[in-house]
C-alpha cells in the first residue's frame, strides 16, 4: 500500500481492528521501532525470579523502562533489598510499542543534563550487561523553515553552549549533505546534536532489568499491588496476590496506572493517557541505497518527527489539541483490566495534514509502502513534563510518573532520583518536575484540557515569557482578579492569575510573545516609573503562606534556616540549605507573637517547601503545626514614595519610620479592614506587603486606590517589579539560587549566619566551602544591547570561550541598558572585569559592576540621615 493512499488503508484497517486490538505485538515487523525486537538476534531474559522477600529498602511499583531504571541504579549504588512489583510483564504500558527516540535536546536547562545521562548510559548498558540494546546514534535535525524558528534556534544555542551538550547552528547545504532526500525549498537553517538517535525501549528495559538483576534487585512480575497501607512509622505495607512486603519508601512508576495506585492512598495524580500515532513503511529503494543511516528529523512547523527504520522510514505527528485524542473514559473508569501489551485503533484522518507534510518534505514517501501504524498510549501530565520526586503530604511515596518521552527521560531520571533516595537531597535543581508543582486546583477537567493543549504545542516555538491560556483560570484567583483582568495581561502561577503588565488606552494589549522586546517593553517602563516617583498596587496573593505554631517552633526554624530567627513583630529573608549547603528555598520569616510564625514563599515553591518543612517536623520529632493558608489569605502590595502618605489615610497607626520601622511586622485595621502589614516590598522601594482575608481584597484594594487619587496611585505588575528588583541587585529563588547553587557564591553572606549556635542544615557543608575558597561567583552586569534583554541562562564569553551563564536579567529604566545576574570564574569576578553576553546569535560586550544600581530605600534613608547628622 503507498503512502499516497492513506485513506484507502485506513478503509482497510478499520475492517479487520477492532477499538482495542488485543495482541497486536508486531515483534516482527520493526527492529529498533519501539516495538519488542532484539538486533542482532540476542536474547533478553524476561522471567520473573521465584523468590520473595517480606521486607525492602525500596519497592518499585512499575515494570517499563523508568521503573525498571530506578531498580538498576539503585541496587548499583549498593542498596540493599530493591524489589520491584510488575502487573504483568516488563515494559506492558507503554514502553514496548514507543517510537525510541533518544535526544541531547531539550529547551529546559537541567532537563538538558537528564538527557546527557541517559544517552551516556545507553551508550555502555550493552557493554555492561551483555544485553543488545539496539542503540542508533546518527544524530538529529531539527529543521528552521520560518525566521521566526531560526531566532528560537539562535535562542537555544545560547542555552546549551555552556552545557556539555553538543549543539550546532547549521546552514541549508549543511542539511541537505547530511539528510539527502529533503525537499530544501522551504528550509532555513537546522539544529543539529551529534549523537542524537534512537533506541529499541524492550531491548533497553531488558539491559537495564539485567544489570539490577547483575547488582542485588528482585524483579517480580506478575505481581500486581492490590493495597497500600502506610504504617505509623512511616513505612508501607504493600499488598499484592502473592503476599505482603514492608517497605521504608514505595516508589509509583506505573505509567498510565499512576492514577490507579494514587487512588490506593486517596492521592489524585493529574495526568491522562492519550494516542499517539506513527507510521512504519517497508524498504524505500532511495533509503536502502544510501551508505550511511539518516539522522532523526524533526520538521517543527510540519509537527512530526522522521527516522530511518531499517532501510525504510519511520515518522510520527503530533496532531493540533483540536484533532488529538484523550482516552478519557481511562479517567473515569480505570484501565480495562489486562489491557498491556494492546493498541488502539489507528485513525489516518488525525493525521493527514502531517502525512502530507512530511510526504512534501520527504518526498520519497509518496512512493513508500505501509507495512504498520501503531497507536498506542502515552501518559500526559497538564504541562507535559513527568512527576519525579517525594510527594508532599504522604511520607515516604515518591513517584516517577506522566512521562511522554520515557525512553530519554528513563535513564537520567533513574539515577538522579537514586541519588536523591540515598543522599536526602536532589543532586542538582528540577523543580519543574516537582509532583508538588500541582494541588487541590488541578482538576480533571484542567488535566484533560491542558494535556490536549500541551500535545498539540509540541513543536510550537518556544518564546521566553511564554503563556499558554488552555484551562484557566482555575479556582485559584485572587479577590481582585475580576477587577484586573481586563486591564492586564496575566500571568500564570501554581494555578494562580497574576498580572505581568498593565495596558493603557492606545497601548497594543494582550500576549505577543516575541524573542526581542515586545507590545510590553514601554508599558513596563511605565510601571516602573510609578513605583519609583509615585506610587503601585500590586497582587501578591499567589505567594506560598504558612502558619508554624507550638513549642518546638522556634527550634524547628533554627535548624531549617542559616538565618536568625526574626524576634517578635519583626521579618527578615532566610534559607533552608541541603546537607550539602545548597539553596533549597528562600523564604520570608515573621515571627508575629511568642512561638508563632507566618512563612511567605514564591507561588512556585508552596508545596515544593512545605513538604520540606514537614519531613524535618518529622525526622526531628518537632512539637510543631503547620498549616498552610496560602488560599486564606490575600496579599496587596503598596510601594513607591508616596505610599506611606496613601496608607496613612487609612489607618489610626503611626506609619512614621520611627514607630514602623523596615522589616518590621504589625496588625493593623486598614479602612476598617484587619491586615498583617509587613514593611518590605520586593522593589526595593518604601513598600508594605499587607496580609488580609481573601473575601476583603477587593475592599481593601478599593479603599487603597481611592485614597491614592491624589498622589497618583495606579497598578503595576510582575514584570516591572522584576527590573525594580534587579537595579536593586535583589536575588531571585530559582534563578540565582537553587538546588544548583550555594549561598556563599550567590553572595548571600548577609543572610548566612554560620556563627549562630543551632547547628542548621547544611552548616558544616558551608564551612567546608568557606575553607576550600569558591570556584566560581555570582557578578552583577551592564549590556550594550539592541532591541533584545537577557533572560537568564545565556552563555558568557570570554577570549573566545564561554566562561559561564547568566541567571537572570531585564532592561534597567533607569540608565537605559541591559542588566544581568552571572556566574562566572572567580578569576573573572572583578569589577570592571569585559566579558560578552551571547543573545539571539550575537556576542554583546557587557562589564561587571558594582552591586546594586540603585540604592534600596531603607539605604537611601540611613545615608541621607547620616549625612544631615554629620552637617549638625
Amino acid at each position: 500500500m503507498l503512502l499516497g493512499g492513506l485513506r484507502h488503508l485506513r478503509f482497510q484497517l478499520r475492517k479487520t481492528e477492532s477499538t482495542l486490538t488485543p495482541g497486536i505485538r508486531l515483534r516482527s515487523v520493526c527492529s529498533s521501532s519501539g516495538l519488542p525486537f532484539q538486533e542482532g538476534g540476542g536474547k533478553a531474559p524476561s522471567f520473573s525470579e521465584t523468590r520473595w522477600k517480606d521486607t525492602a529498602e525500596t519497592v518499585i511499583i512499575g515494570g517499563g523502562c523508568v521503573g525498571v531504571s530506578l531498580a538498576y541504579h539503585l541496587a548499583k549504588a549498593g542498596m540493599k533489598d530493591v524489589v520491584l512489583l510488575e502487573a504483568s510483564e516488563l515494559t506492558a504500558g507503554s514502553t514496548w510499542h514507543a517510537a525510541g527516540l533518544t535526544t541531547y535536546f531539550h529547551p529546559g536547562i537541567n532537563l538538558k543534563k537528564i538527557h546527557y545521562y541517559s544517552i551516556k548510559l545507553y551508550e555502555k548498558l550493552e557493554e555492561e550487561t551483555g544485553q543488545v540494546v539496539g542503540f542508533h546514534q546518527p544524530g538529529s535535525i531539527r529543521l528552521a523553515t520560518t525566521p521566526t524558528r531560526v531566532d528560537e534556534f539562535k535562542y537555544q544555542m545560547t542555552r546549551t553552549r555552556w552545557h556539555a551538550t553538543e549543539q550546532y547552528l547549521i546552514e541549508p547545504e549543511k542539511v541537505q549533505e547530511m539528510f539527502p532526500l529533503l525537499n530544501m525549498e522551504k528550509v532555513l537553517a537546522g539544529l543539529y546534536n551529534p549523537g542524537d538517535g534512537h533506541i529499541d525501549p524492550y531491548s533497553l528495559t531488558m539491559a537495564l532489568a539485567a544489570g539490577a538483576r547483575k547488582y542485588g534487585a528482585l524483579l517480580k512480575f506478575p505481581a500486581r499491588v492490590t493495597n497500600l497501607k502506610p504504617r505509623s512509622d512511616g513505612t508501607w505495607e504493600v499488598e499484592t496476590p502473592q503476599g505482603s512486603i514492608q517497605a521504608n519508601r514505595i516508589v509509583n512508576a506505573t505509567g498510565f496506572w499512576a492514577r490507579e495506585v494514587g487512588k490506593l492512598i486517596g492521592l489524585e495524580h493529574p495526568l491522562i493517557p492519550v494516542h499517539h500515532q506513527y507510521v512504519v513503511t517497508a524498504t524505500i529503494p532511495e533509503v536502502k541505497a544510501l551508505k550511511r543511516e539518516l539522522p532523526v528529523l524533526r520538521d517543527l512547523e510540519g509537527s512530526y518527527y522522521l527516522r530511518q527504520e531499517r532501510d525504510g522510514l519511520l515518522f510520527g505527528p503530533y496532531e493540533s489539541q483540536e484533532k488529538m485524542k484523550v482516552q478519557d473514559s481511562w479517567v473515569i473508569n480505570g484501565v480495562p483490566p489486562g489491557f498491556g501489551k494492546e493498541l488502539f485503533e489507528s485513525d489516518l484522518d488525525r493525521i493527514m495534514e502531517h502525512v502530507e507534510a512530511a510526504m512534501d518534505m520527504v518526498p520519497v514517501l509518496r512512493k513508500a509502502d505501509i507495512i504498520n501504524i501503531v497507536s498506542g498510549p502515552i501518559t500526559y501530565s497538564p504541562d507535559i513534563l513527568p512527576m519525579v520526586g517525594p510527594h508532599q503530604g504522604v511520607r515516604n511515596y515518591w513517584v516517577a510518573i506522566g512521562f511522554g518521552y520515557g525512553i530519554i527521560h528513563a535513564g537520567g531520571v533513574g539515577k538522579y532520583l537514586s541519588d536523591w533516595i540515598l543522599s536526602g537531597e536532589p543532586p542538582f535543581d528540577l523543580i519543574e518536575l516537582d509532583p508538588n508543582r500541582y494541588g487541590k486546583w488541578t482538576t480533571t477537567q484542567y488535566t484533560e484540557t491542558k494535556a490536549r493543549e500541551s500535545y498539540g504545542f509540541n513543536n510550537i516555538v518556544g518564546y521566553p515569557k511564554e503563556e499558554r491560556f488552555a484551562g484557566r483560570p482555575t479556582k485559584r484567583i485572587s479577590g481582585i482578579y475580576n477587577i484586573l483582568k481586563s486591564k492586564c495581561s496575566m500571568g500564570f502561577h501554581a494555578g494562580w492569575e497574576q498580572p505581568h503588565w498593565f495596558y493603557k488606552p492606545g497601548q497594543e494589549p494582550g500576549y505577543k510573545p516575541s524573542f526581542r522586546r515586545t507590545n510590553w517593553f514601554q508599558p513596563v517602563g511605565s510601571e516602573y516609573q510609578q513605583v519609583m516617583q509615585k506610587v503601585g498596587v500590586i497582587d501578591l496573593t499567589p505567594f506560598g503562606k504558612f502558619k508554624v505554631r507550638g513549642k518546638d517552633s522556634l527550634k524547628l526554624l533554627d535548624r531549617l534556616f542559616a538565618n536568625v530567627i526574626p524576634k517578635v513583630g519583626f521579618t527578615n529573608i532566610s534559607h533552608m540549605l541541603t546537607p550539602k549547603g545548597r539553596v533549597y528555598a528562600e523564604l520570608t520569616v515573621c515571627q508575629q507573637s511568642p512561638g508563632e510564625f507566618l512563612l511567605i514563599t514564591g507561588s512556585g515553591s508552596e508545596l515544593h517547601d512545605l513538604r520540606w518543612i514537614e519531613e524535618e517536623i518529622v525526622k526531628g520529632g518537632y512539637d510543631v503545626e503547620i498549616e498552610n493558608i496560602t488560599d486564606e489569605l490575600g496579599v496587596l502590595g503598596v510601594a513607591g514614595p508616596s505610599a506611606r502618605s496613601v496608607l496613612q489615610k487609612l489607618t489610626s497607626a503611626d506609619l512614621s519610620n520611627d514607630a514602623f520601622k523596615f522589616l518590621q511586622s504589625k496588625p493593623l485595621t486598614i479602612s476598617n479592614i484587619p491586615v498583617t502589614a509587613i514593611r518590605i516590598s520586593y522593589t526595593g522601594e518604601l513598600g508594605w506587603e499587607l496580609y488580609h482575608r481573601q473575601e476583603d481584597s477587593a475592599m481593601l484594594y478599593g479603599a487603597i486606590m481611592e485614597a491614592g487619587q491624589e498622589e497618583g496611585i495606579d497598578n503595576f505588575g510582575t514584570y516591572a517589579m522584576n527590573a525594580l528588583r534587579m537595579e536593586k541587585a535583589f536575588r531571585a529563588w530559582g534563578s540565582e539560587m537553587n538546588c544548583d547553587t550555594n549561598p556563599l557564591e550567590a553572595g548571600l553572606d548577609h543572610f548566612i549566619k554560620l556563627n549562630k549556635p543551632a547547628d542548621f542544615i547544611g552548616k558544616q557543608a558551608l564551612k567546608q566551602m568557606k575553607e576550600k575558597g569558591l570556584k566560581r561567583r555570582l557578578v552583577y552586569l551592564t549590556l550594550e544591547t539592541d532591541h533584545v534583554d537577557p533572560e537568564g541562562n545565556e552563555s558568557i564569553w570570554h577570549d573566545g570561550k564561554v566562561v559561564g551563564n547568566t541567571t537572570s536579567g531585564s532592561y534597567s529604566y533607569s540608565v537605559q541598558k541591559s542588566l544581568a545576574f552571572a556566574y562566572v570564574p572567580m578569576e573573572l569576578s572583578k569589577m570592571g572585569q569585559k566579558v560578552e553576553v551571547e543573545l539571539l546569535g550575537k556576542n554583546y560586550p557587557a562589564t561587571i559592576i558594582q552591586e546594586p544600581l540603585v540604592l534600596t530605600e531603607p539605604t537611601r534613608a540611613r545615608l541621607q540621615k547620616k549625612a544631615g547628622n554629620s552637617q549638625v
